[in-house]
């Protein structure tokens, strides 16, 4: 059965307003032959708006232009950073504000990210803010601005939040949303263009919008995205499911039938009052016990392994090494009530296209690498703690052949819809002309950070051209 996510056909306007023509490659679906056990009540409680704000505009709307602006008093802001530097909490506080000309009072507002906040807590991944690097005379040609956001507790429009409009009033929302999530760094083309191609692909992504943003009256550029919540979970697809978060320090593991144990793992989106992590330790009991035999003929049975074979196909393609097998962990997985298939959602896109390299083959490993021209410190690498990575189904699934034709198969469509006509470069055309000039960033910055992503595209797209003749010639 041949099926498109709900929320892509729900919001195409907001596709087909970033790009005339559209590849789309429809999502297919199998049927389970083994029923896992589920316990729990099975039917997902969708959440409710009471109190949904219209605003003036559709906030994800490219063809005008938008202004997000917050009021914080300087005691709400002060609890919110210090609370993140003493034990890395972050702690809801209120502020107003605005979106489009609407305004909104008593909105809750809290730090969002991992890595990029640790410099607020003295960890760093390179030179400390000031200082030079231990090699060579002055800071090393970096990647463009956003890739390694610097944030500062001296700099409020730094900080990457996460807005909610019903943290502080149950029941309320703007245009549907609960969340929204301000991005860190300014122009970030690279993430915009790898959701964008995520959409256009079929696959679930996240809206987003470039926005005019102010803080307390000081004003740049940012990337504005709807964050995935409850709504956004029971939106996903025709059939009700669970989505569930991987925490940024999660593994994909069996740790015994306790639920309790897998609290500090996955996060439970939708229907969190069940409490229903059942689904997903099923899976990773089964994961665990399964040899390589017993993987590659059972795997369908739990995964939905044309969705799987998809999402790693387009990690790929886009070189975004900080996906579910990234020291982040930064995916979402879906568990569909009616096939009873896990599925794995795209999630943090912001490393894509930058941070490895452009000629990766289709089975090559993923690797997190310093863009061209990036010469990285003596020292720099990940903070202390964070995971080295890896994610035993991605991992396992690239490595059994009975999956290899379905990958391919699926890698050379997706190459075809993102790289063989042209459309990402003509997709970051239509991205960048949407990008508002700001104080905080010029014309000449969005020029420069536009070629050089065209340049890595195009480097990708003739590298990928060579390894399909090489296929099409009798290699692999």
């Amino acid at each position: 059965m041949m099926r498109l996510p709900r929320r892509f056909r729900q919001h195409w306007k907001w596709v087909a307003g970033l790009v005339a023509f559209v590849a789309v490659v429809a999502l297919v679906f199998g049927e389970a032959r083994i029923r896992p056990y589920i316990t729990g009540d099975a039917t997902v409680i969708s959440s409710e708006i009471t109190e949904n704000i219209t605003g003036t505009v559709d906030l994800f709307d490219p063809q005008v232009p938008h202004e997000l602006s917050i009021e914080l008093t300087d005691a709400e802001y002060g609890d919110m950073v210090r609370q993140f530097e003493a034990d890395g909490d972050k702690k809801w506080v209120t502020a107003d504000i605005t979106i489009d000309g609407t305004v909104i009072s008593d909105v809750a507002v809290r730090l969002k990210g991992n890595s990029t906040l640790m410099a607020l807590r003295g960890i760093y991944f390179g030179p400390k803010p000031g200082e030079e690097p231990t090699e060579g005379a002055g800071p090393p040609p970096g990647p463009p601005p956003g890739v390694f956001a610097k944030v500062s507790a001296d700099d409020p429009l730094s900080l990457p939040l996460l807005i909610s409009f019903n943290e502080n009033a149950e029941g309320r929302g703007y245009q549907g949303l609960t969340e929204l999530s301000v991005r860190p760094g300014a122009p970030v083309l690279n993430e915009a263009l790898a959701l964008s191609l995520t959409a256009l692909t079929g696959q679930p992504s996240q809206r987003y919008a470039y926005v005019t943003y102010s803080v307390n009256g000081d004003t740049a550029t940012r990337l504005v995205l709807e964050h995935p919540d409850e709504t956004y979970a029971d939106e996903l697809f025709e059939s009700d499911g669970y989505l569930y978060k991987a925490r940024a320090k999660s593994k994909l593991e069996y740790r015994g039938p306790d639920q309790s144990a897998y609290a500090e793992q996955f996060k439970q989106i939708n229907a969190a009052d069940t409490g229903n992590l059942q689904p997903i330790i099923n899976f990773l009991s089964w994961l665990d016990s399964a040899d390589d035999q017993e993987f590659a003929r059972s795997l369908a049975d739990w995964v939905d392994v044309e969705s799987l074979a998809r999402y790693a196909a387009t990690q790929n393609l886009l070189v975004n090494a900080d996906d579910m097998s990234g020291p982040g962990q930064n995916y979402y997985l879906w568990y569909d009530l009616a096939a009873e298939k896990i599925s794995v959602l795209s999630w943090d896109l912001n490393l894509a296209m930058m941070m490895g390299d452009s000629g990766l083959g289709p089975h090559d490993k993923l690797e997190l690498k310093p863009p061209s021209g990036f010469k990285p410190p003596t020292g720099m690498g990940p903070p202390e703690g964070m995971p080295p990575g890896g994610n035993a189904l991605k991992d396992r699934f690239l490595a059994s052949p009975a999956f290899t034709e379905i990958y391919d198969e699926a890698y050379w469509e997706l190459y075809d819809a993102i790289y063989a006509d042209g459309q990402a470069l003509e997709l970051l055309d239509t991205i960048s002309a949407t990008v508002p000039l700001t104080d905080g960033l010029s014309a000449e910055e969005v020029g420069k950070q536009k070629e050089t992503l065209r340049a890595w595209l195009q480097e990708r797209a003739a590298a990928l051209a060579r390894a399909r003749s090489a296929v099409a010639g009798g290699g692999r």
